[in-house]
């Protein structure tokens, strides 16, 4: 790897071993930060998964940059390198929100203000494509972060919008079911504000008709 012989990353431990990447600790300059590194997918043609690690590396440090100037919470960039496929991260404080759903350090008002940031990122113009309770940190303060933009996409379509709640939904209710009205509360917290310039009851709405797709495909 690249980063390996560079000074100015020290690895610490591996946080993640995803289907796509694997996320690692450490400090850049001295700073703490994670590594990303994408892996070769074996299954795909090379030239193909060259192309889909490049595309999705310009996307999500694209997002992450942009993210950056409104101060959205997510991660800051430091390093990429796209041919290499790796990139370094800042690393955000939190843990993720699944284990503090888990053990009832978080609840209805965490699932409620996750609605609210997820229209945010809406709103700034993006869709996150892996809106799962581990891709979202809460820290001491009960304050909440998106982290993992490598599915995210720019200008979305109203059904990519609709997807990032259809996906937290399908989460919520598979592996924190034990939380009634965590749905509801979702929603809630999206449509707080009222319609927006954006149409977050158009979102909402297809949101709906996602939903009611899988029930009936399901």
């Amino acid at each position: 790897m690249a980063t390996a012989a560079t000074p100015a990353w020290a690895p610490s431990e591996v946080l993640h071993e995803g289907a796509e990447a694997t996320v690692t600790a450490g400090f850049w300059m001295n700073k703490p930060s994670v590594l990303k590194l994408r892996r070769p997918r074996g299954y795909r043609h090379p030239d193909l998964d060259r192309m889909l690690t490049r595309q999705r590396m310009s996307v999500e440090a694209r997002v992450l940059g942009r993210l950056q100037l409104i101060d959205f919470p997510s991660p800051s960039l430091h390093d990429l390198d796209i041919e290499g496929g790796w990139m370094v991260l800042s690393r955000l404080d939190g843990r993720p929100l699944c284990d503090a759903l888990r053990d009832g350090s978080a609840g209805l008002d965490e699932v409620r203000s996750t609605g609210a940031l997820i229209r945010r990122l809406h709103e700034a113009g993006f869709s996150h494509g892996d809106m799962t309770t581990h891709n979202i940190l809460v820290d001491g303060s009960r304050c909440l972060s998106l982290i993992d933009f490598g599915l995210a996409r720019i200008s979305p379509e109203l059904e990519h919008m609709g997807l990032d709640l259809q996906v937290l939904n399908e989460c919520l209710t598979a592996s924190h079911s034990e939380i009634g009205g965590a749905v509801e509360a979702m929603v809630e917290g999206y449509l707080e504000g009222g319609d927006g310039e954006f149409g977050a009851k158009e979102v909402v709405s297809r949101f709906e008709d996602i939903r009611g797709r899988v029930r009936y495909h399901g």
